[in-house]
């Protein structure tokens, strides 16, 4: 008799535990309560794309030897591949510190491309085509786009092994489906195609468009990205322009 009234007491207690569970997924939106990691597929494809870019880069641009840090990116991604082969999930610390150190290398190639561009274009040593310029000048432009991407999503409320836990409540990044969870489903929660927008627009428009940046270093990396997208675009189109004519 004991032992059937301790099951039928294990049971309630399990509906209620599930009941309390659905309540809360009702009342609190997915990027605000644990949740799955989102599937990796995105920021692999991305990253590659990077890689590829900086390979096509004309060698004066790169850090010698030209394939040094595209092969250091691709050894970096093999491992967070290798460890969340599928979704990005939070296992140890160490993974968090590779990715930040996979953003960090793909940044350094890019912003050391950028200065030289801009170093040649100010000494006139540019080159006298302008479509290799134009080609040349989208490629790092394209790279910068994924860049601040990258920094977006491994930043934005802890990065994304921490979103995934729905610890950190308060956002850096405030979307459109967090200010109208009606025009969203019920589990959305940004994943890395959002804040790859978030980046285009910025670089586009030289400000936020329709994504608001909340803490000061969200800000602070907006105001940079837009600079930097500036100054190659104007530089790069002038001198092409002034070529042409």
């Amino acid at each position: 008799m004991t032992d059937d009234s301790d099951d039928d007491a294990r049971g309630r207690l399990a509906r209620i535990e599930r009941l309390v569970e659905d309540r809360e997924r009702e009342l609190a939106p997915a990027w605000r309560r644990a949740t799955r990691g989102e599937p990796r597929w995105a920021v692999t494809a991305v990253i590659l794309a990077a890689v590829a870019l900086q390979l096509m880069l004309p060698h004066r641009l790169a850090l010698p030897p030209y394939w040094a840090l595209p092969f250091l990116e691709l050894l970096l991604l093999a491992g967070l591949i290798a460890a969340n082969p599928r979704r990005v999930e939070p296992r140890t610390r160490p993974l968090r510190w590779l990715g930040l150190v996979l953003t960090a290398v793909i940044s350094l190639a890019n912003g050391w491309a950028a200065v030289r561009l801009v170093t040649d274009l100010a000494r006139g040593r540019a080159g006298t085509d302008a479509v290799p310029l134009l080609v040349t000048g989208g490629g790092i432009w394209l790279t910068n786009v994924i860049v601040f991407a990258l920094w977006y999503w491994e930043l934005d409320r802890g990065g994304p092994m921490n979103r995934v836990l729905g610890r950190q409540q308060f956002a850096d990044f405030l979307f459109v489906q967090m200010q109208s969870p009606e025009l969203a489903p019920t589990d959305w929660e940004p994943a890395f195609l959002d804040y790859l927008y978030l980046s285009f627009t910025n670089s586009t428009a030289f400000s936020p468009t329709d994504v608001m940046p909340l803490s000061r270093w969200a800000k602070m990396l907006m105001m940079v990205q837009s600079s930097v997208s500036l100054v190659t675009v104007v530089l790069v189109v002038a001198r092409a322009v002034n070529i042409l004519k």
